[in-house]
């Protein structure tokens, strides 16, 4: 890639990350009062109906101490229970309370929602091509196996 190209792809994404709020770390972008790590916690275990914590923490691609601390701050606003994972001993499966699913409803609303309004002010013909941008960059950021 050509130096002109990568700093302007970087100047694009930096760009992108402070306009669409990518950088608070006590909000999510759609103006959630929730730290964004735990935001994304939430859509996994929404997602799969229940996680174990250490999946929780390969998925999030953070260390399990701060996965830990970031369960237990869930668990304190009542939205998330920890429970014995079968058959292990030591494994913990994370399960969302029915406020749990009613927040990460609400989130998914709210994330639906802005990205929506941001969409609109993308002209109709280049959508496609910005949602398969994302795509791309999205499976860009996977690490071979």
């Amino acid at each position: 890639m050509q130096s002109g190209e990568t700093d302007a792809a970087q100047e694009a994404l930096m760009r992108f990350v402070r306009n669409f709020g990518l950088h608070q770390p006590d909000r999510t972008p759609c103006g959630q009062p929730l730290p964004v790590s735990e935001a994304h916690a939430m859509v996994e275990i929404a997602r799969e109906g229940q996680i174990r914590q250490v999946e929780l923490a390969r998925r999030l691609r953070l260390e399990k101490s701060t996965v830990s601390r970031l369960v237990t701050n869930l668990a304190g606003r009542g939205w998330v229970h920890r429970e014995a994972a079968d058959g292990d001993g030591r494994g913990v499966l994370l399960v969302l309370t029915d406020a749990g699913a009613t927040a990460a409803a609400l989130q998914a609303d709210a994330r639906r929602d802005r990205l929506a309004a941001l969409l609109d002010r993308v002209p109709v013909d280049e959508r496609a091509a910005v949602v398969r941008a994302l795509q791309i960059l999205a499976e860009a950021t996977v690490e071979p196996s």
